[in-house]
C-alpha cells in the first residue's frame, strides 16, 4: 500500500485494536461491517439528492436544528459585518464523512447550521452517459462529473449573505427535478458535506479537492478537515452500503469500485490531504479529534457574535422622522380606538375587536402606496372610466410571528388571493439580541411586493432582521413596506437608517424605550393580550414566541 502523502495540517490520530477473538474494537470493525449472510435485495432508499422535510431540518439526539435558524447576521447599519464559517470535510468513499460532519453538529448545539451535500450538484447526464450510468460505466467519481460553477457560485452565495437554491439530482433519471430547494445562510457554521448514504453513485471526490482545482481553498472554506480511513474498511462499507441497501450485485459494486472509484481516491483525492487543515483518522469514532474540532468552530462563532439591539438603542437620537414613515391620521375614531387597546382594563375581546378595527385602516393605507397605472373600463352604460389598477406582478404578505400573524385577515380580506409567508423571530434570553428561528416563504417572492407585518416594534431589531431575511431572497428593498400598529420613534429611525427604500406605515408612533425595550407609554405584549396568554416578566414589544395554530 502506499504511504500517505505528506500534510502541513495536524493530525488527530487514534488506535483501531483488533481484539483476541478476531473481531475488532471499535467502528471500524471489519466483521460487523460485512454483509449479513442471507440479506435479500432491497430497493433503493433514497433516490434524490435531497431530503423531502420541510422545513429544512436536521435531527439529532438533542433537538431539532433549523437550517433557516439563525442569529443576527448585520450590524445597525443593515450590512453584513462577517462572512459565514465554513468547513469542508473531504475523504474516499465509505470514510465515514457523513458521520463526522453530523456528530460535529451535534457537538456545535447551535440552531443554525446550514448543510450542502456535492451529490446535489452531479451535472445532468446525457441520453449516452445514462446508457453508461446504467452498465456501472459511467464515472461518477471524476471531477467533470460535477457542475463546479454552480457550487462555488452557490457556496460564495451562502458566505456573503444571501439565500440559494439547491438542485434536487435524481438518480433514477440523472437529472435535476423541476423544484429547486432553497437554503438560508448562517453567520454561525456553514457545515459543507456530501452524504454518500443519499446517493447511489459512489461520491468520493472531496470539496478541498474541487475548490483546488478552481480558485485557492482558502478563499471559500475557513476550515478543510481531511476523514482518512482504512481502506479495506471503506470497501467492505461499500460492499455492505450497495448491496443490502441499494439492491446492487457484488459484481457490480466491485467493477465500479476496481474501475473508478479506487483510481479516482489514489489521483484526486488522497493528494489533498496535504491541503488538510486537519486529518481525522477512523472518522466519527474518533470523538478526540471531532471535540478539538468544535471547540475551534466556538471559538470562530463567538469573534462573529454582534450586538445589534445594543447599537440600536444608542443610534440616531434626536433625529428627525424620515419621509419614508407614512402614520395613519389620527382621526377621532383613530385615536379613540387607540385609548381602547392601549388601555390595560380593557377586556380581551374588545382588545382585539378595536385592534383588527385598527389594522383593516392600516392594510388599506399601505395598499396606498403600491405602484399603480391608469386603467380605463367600460361601464355598464357603456361610458369609458378612467381608473387606476396595481402594477406590478404579485402582492405577498409576510408576518413576524407571532403577533404579526394577526394582521394576516386584514390583508386577505382586501387582497384577493394575496400569498402568504411567515417568519419566526425569538429573542435570546441570554444575549437579548433577536435570533431567526423560522420562515417559510412563497416561491419566487423576489418578484413581488411585499407587506411586512408585525404589530409593534420597539428597537426595530426584529423588523431589521425580517427585512434582511426579504432581501436575502432577492426582493428588492423598494418593494418592502413595514406596517405596524405601533411604533417607537427609536425603532422607525433604525429601519429607516439601514434600509432607507423601505416604506414604513404605522398608526401612531411613540417617543420612548424604556431599559427593558418596552414602548412607552405602549400597549403592553400585543400577543399575550391578543391570544390571551401570560407575558413572562421579562418580555419585550419585540419578543416572540411560539406561534399558536
Amino acid at each position: 500500500m502506499n504511504s500517505p502523502p505528506s500534510y502541513s495540517g495536524a493530525r488527530i490520530s487514534g488506535c483501531w485494536t483488533l481484539r483476541s477473538d478476531g473481531s475488532g474494537g471499535g467502528e471500524g470493525s471489519l466483521d460487523r461491517l460485512l454483509p449479513a449472510v442471507g440479506t435479500g435485495l432491497s430497493p433503493r432508499k433514497r433516490t434524490t439528492s435531497q431530503c423531502k422535510s420541510e422545513p429544512p431540518l436536521l435531527r439529532t439526539s438533542k433537538r431539532t436544528i433549523y437550517t433557516a435558524g439563525r442569529p443576527p447576521w448585520y450590524n445597525e447599519h443593515g450590512a453584513q459585518s462577517k462572512e459565514a464559517f465554513v468547513i469542508g470535510l473531504c475523504g474516499g468513499s465509505a470514510s465515514g464523512k457523513t458521520t463526522v460532519a453530523r456528530k460535529i453538529i451535534e457537538a456545535l448545539d447551535v440552531p443554525w447550521v446550514v448543510l450542502l451535500s456535492m451529490d446535489s450538484f452531479y451535472k445532468v447526464l446525457t441520453p449516452d452517459q445514462q446508457t453508461l450510468a446504467a452498465s456501472n460505466d459511467y464515472n461518477f467519481d471524476h471531477p467533470d462529473a460535477f457542475d463546479f460553477d454552480l457550487l462555488t457560485h452557490t457556496l460564495r452565495k451562502l458566505k456573503q449573505g444571501k439565500s440559494v437554491k439547491i438542485p434536487v439530482y435524481d438518480f433514477t433519471t440523472h437529472g435535476r427535478q423541476k423544484e429547486w430547494v432553497r437554503r438560508t445562510h448562517t453567520n454561525g457554521c456553514c457545515l459543507t458535506s456530501w452524504f454518500e448514504d443519499s446517493s447511489p453513485p459512489p461520491l468520493s471526490l472531496s470539496l478541498s479537492l474541487s475548490l483546488s482545482l478552481l480558485v485557492p481553498p482558502g478563499q471559500l472554506l475557513d476550515m478543510k478537515i481531511f476523514v482518512d480511513t482504512d481502506s479495506d474498511i471503506r470497501l467492505v462499507r461499500r460492499l455492505r452500503r450497495d448491496i443490502s441497501g441499494r439492491g446492487r450485485d457484488i459484481e457490480g459494486v466491485i467493477k465500479q469500485y476496481n474501475k473508478f472509484v479506487k483510481p479516482a481516491f489514489e489521483q484526486y483525492i488522497e493528494p489533498t490531504m496535504r491541503l488538510a487543515d486537519i486529518v481525522v483518522p477512523r472518522g466519527g469514532c474518533n470523538m478526540v479529534a471531532i471535540d478539538l474540532i468544535v471547540q475551534h468552530v466556538h471559538s470562530q462563532l463567538e469573534e462573529r457574535e454582534l450586538s445589534v439591539r445594543a447599537a440600536l438603542a444608542s443610534a440616531h437620537q434626536a433625529q428627525p422622522l424620515p419621509r419614508t414613515l407614512s402614520v395613519l391620521e389620527s382621526t377621532p375614531q383613530v385615536r379613540g380606538m387607540h385609548t381602547i387597546i392601549r388601555n390595560k382594563e380593557t377586556s380581551r375581546d374588545e382588545f382585539i375587536f378595536y385592534s383588527k378595527r385598527l389594522m383593516r385602516l392600516l392594510i388599506e393605507r399601505a395598499l396606498s402606496f403600491l405602484p399603480s397605472q391608469v386603467h380605463v373600463v367600460q361601464t355598464p352604460q357603456g361610458e369609458d372610466y378612467e381608473g387606476r389598477a396595481f402594477h406590478g406582478k404579485r402582492i405577498t404578505g409576510v408576518s413576524i410571528l407571532r403577533a404579526g400573524e394577526t394582521m394576516e385577515p386584514a390583508l386577505r380580506a382586501v387582497c384577493k388571493d394575496v400569498r402568504i409567508g411567515k417568519i419566526l423571530i425569538q429573542t435570546n434570553q441570554d444575549t437579548g439580541e433577536p435570533e431567526l428561528h423560522y420562515l417559510r416563504l412563497p416561491k419566487e417572492i423576489g418578484e413581488d411586493h411585499v407587506i411586512l407585518m408585525d404589530c409593534t416594534v420597539s428597537t426595530g431589531a426584529a423588523a431589521m432582521m425580517a427585512v434582511r431575511v426579504l432581501l436575502d431572497h432577492d426582493v428588492q428593498e423598494d418593494k418592502i413596506l413595514l406596517v405596524s400598529l405601533l411604533m417607537a420613534e427609536m425603532g422607525v429611525h433604525s429601519v429607516a437608517y439601514a434600509f432607507p427604500q423601505v416604506k414604513i406605515i404605522t398608526t401612531a408612533v411613540d417617543k420612548k424605550v424604556n431599559d427593558l425595550f418596552h414602548i412607552i407609554p405602549g400597549i403592553g405584549n400585543f400577543g399575550d393580550r391578543y391570544f390571551g396568554t401570560d407575558a413572562p416578566p421579562d418580555w419585550s414589544d419585540e419578543e416572540t414566541d411560539e406561534p399558536s395554530y
